[in-house]
């Protein structure tokens, strides 16, 4: 039974990740592929390049939501004592978004679906993410960099907040995989080609 709850919980996960808010919002809007379009990626960063600012801020919102919703679901509607259920839940959220099954497994980087499903865990923890990003994405101006050392930061902070040891594990496994999906951005990065946020 443990199992299936499990199986259950990384599935309806997966599929909700899988919901391509940033390719849904451009083609109803404009009907262009996002992922012919900038990076080519689907998340509020290239929606930003062909819809501007406001929508940069709806998907980002939506994609956390989304992130959310199923380390929610798994929390409250699971005997979940330890949060093993909410922590499949949040990596497989994560990989949904980032391999679509909707869209041949193309997707996004994964940075608001994953503050999401940390806000999930932890809503303390999950603001100081947001409050990292925001400041660093501010300061230097290159989302990509706020997105990255937000997250690298996010064991730490679960560590410091005392939370189970499942969350910081998580936590660690969310950071290591959205650095790599960023890798093509930290090449830029130390290349200072990067696009800024203007």
């Amino acid at each position: 039974m443990i199992y299936l709850i499990g199986l259950i919980t990384a599935i309806v996960a997966y599929l909700i990740g899988s919901i391509p808010t940033g390719y849904l919002i451009v083609k109803a809007k404009t009907n262009q592929d996002i992922r012919t379009i900038g990076s080519g990626s689907t998340g509020a960063t290239n929606v930003k390049r062909v819809l501007g600012k406001k929508w940069f801020f709806i998907v980002m919102i939506l994609d956390a939501i989304k992130g959310a919703l199923p380390v929610v679901l798994a929390k409250y509607l699971t005997d979940d004592i330890y949060g093993i259920y909410a922590v499949i839940a949040a990596i497989f959220v994560i990989i949904g978004h980032s391999k679509p099954i909707f869209l041949q497994f193309k997707g996004g980087k994964s940075v608001a679906s994953g503050v999401g499903t940390i806000l999930a865990l932890n809503p303390l923890v999950g603001l100081c993410i947001a409050v990292i990003w925001s400041v660093i994405t501010y300061i230097s101006k290159y989302v990509s960099l706020g997105s990255i050392i937000a997250l690298i930061i996010s064991p730490f902070l679960m560590y410091f907040f005392k939370n189970p040891i499942g969350y910081i594990v998580y936590c660690a496994i969310a950071a290591i995989y959205i650095v790599y999906l960023h890798r093509e951005n930290i090449s830029r990065l130390l290349k200072g080609t990067e696009n800024k946020v203007r």
